[in-house]
């Protein structure tokens, strides 16, 4: 049964604030690319820079037709609340890696944040779970990308 809060509304907000916290995270990243990171030492599986421009735009939308999904097939909002205040949560700590990291250049700091982004992603996973496993396989790819940008997270605050 549907509860007060339209279903439209909320994929609105979805969409919007998965969208919102992927423009603002490349706004930092690509300023700091220029100059700043192409300086750094970096492992030697770090992928060739178009890479990044092409995987993160993949990995915002299947992340946000999942919090949709969880939101559809939880029937209201009030039913997925949970799983979509996790989603919410983890988004926030996405840019806040993306800032930190490339905007502070505070490596350290992002390798900590990006620590609990993946316990994060876990979580909304397990959340995306209880209403949609199809919700919690999309999120799979997000993980790995996540998992990888550990490596070189701290293999560049190693190398540095």
């Amino acid at each position: 049964m549907e509860d007060h809060k339209p279903a439209a509304m909320i994929t609105f907000v979805i969409a919007t604030v998965t969208a919102a916290t992927a423009g603002l995270g490349a706004v930092v990243s690509s300023k700091a690319v220029e100059i700043w990171y192409i300086a750094l030492d970096k492992p030697e599986l770090t992928p060739p820079g178009y890479v990044f421009s092409i995987v993160w735009p993949i990995l915002f939308t299947l992340m946000a037709f999942a919090a949709i999904l969880v939101r559809v097939k939880a029937g209201s909002f009030s039913a997925c609340s949970g799983a979509l205040g996790l989603y919410f949560l983890q988004l926030a700590f996405n840019l806040a890696w993306s800032w930190m990291f490339f905007g502070f250049k505070e490596v350290l700091l992002a390798m900590i944040i990006l620590v609990v982004l993946w316990i994060l992603i876990l979580a909304t996973m397990r959340a995306f779970w209880k209403h949609s496993a199809t919700a919690a396989i999309l999120m799979i790819p997000y993980l790995v990308w996540v998992s990888f940008a550990g490596y070189l997270n701290g293999s560049i605050l190693f190398l540095n």
